[in-house]
């Protein structure tokens, strides 16, 4: 069974908070730490200020120290948060806060001992529940489409009625709003506003763009 994690210092930002910004927080992979502060500006410009920056490159972190010490306009975390490690060294280099593809208690204890608002990944009822116990009620649905989709998030608004997911996985402009139209989902995560081939060629207008055109999916 889970245990109940401990308190610590408050975060600037909670989780909900985070998933309240803007429809759409956006699932960054970067291999470049040039790309990094051109990217932020670029989305910021659209009114997306949430960044999430995955850790699944070498150059990862040195992105979001990056974006942290040139934009404090931008909100800049950490995703695919798997143990307290991660979490140590993404607070370490200015996230603010953390995106998880699962959940542990041992994840959870670390993003509030370093100070982050955590988004635990959750695909399952017992995960749900096993997050919940340690006080977590602000989850990410990963990967969302594979997983279940809207089906899934409406089958589990009656057991879970008290919880609030960010879908993400396989979520796209296309799908974002009906998400979005359940209660209780608050926002989404996608890559979609980050193409590959636009960081590539430095279309950083083209990104600005996308990210403002999913300010009109907050009109339900």
């Amino acid at each position: 069974m889970s245990t109940l994690l401990t308190a610590a210092a408050p975060t600037a930002w909670t989780a909900l908070q985070v998933m309240q910004d803007a429809p759409v927080i956006p699932v960054i992979v970067l291999n470049d730490v040039a790309h990094a502060v051109p990217l932020a500006r670029a989305l910021v410009a659209g009114g997306v200020r949430m960044l999430e920056v995955t850790l699944r490159t070498p150059q990862a972190l040195a992105c979001i120290e990056a974006i942290a010490r040139a934009l404090p306009e931008a909100v800049v975390g950490a995703g695919t948060v798997r143990c307290k490690a991660d979490a140590q060294a993404a607070a370490e280099a200015g996230a603010r806060f953390a995106v998880s593809p699962g959940y542990t208690s041992a994840v959870g204890q670390a993003c509030r001992d370093a100070g982050l608002a955590l988004l635990p990944g959750v695909a399952t009822g017992s995960e749900i529940m096993m997050a919940q116990e340690d006080g977590f009620t602000e989850l990410k649905f990963f990967p969302a489409m594979q997983a279940g989709g809207p089906a899934m998030l409406k089958a589990w608004s009656g057991p879970f009625f008290d919880v609030r997911f960010c879908p993400t996985g396989g979520v796209s402009l296309q799908n974002a709003a009906d998400l979005l139209a359940l209660p209780n989902v608050v926002c989404v995560g996608g890559s979609w506003l980050v193409p590959a081939d636009a960081m590539a060629q430095g279309d950083w207008s083209r990104i600005t763009q996308l990210a403002a055109d999913t300010q009109a999916l907050r009109v339900r």
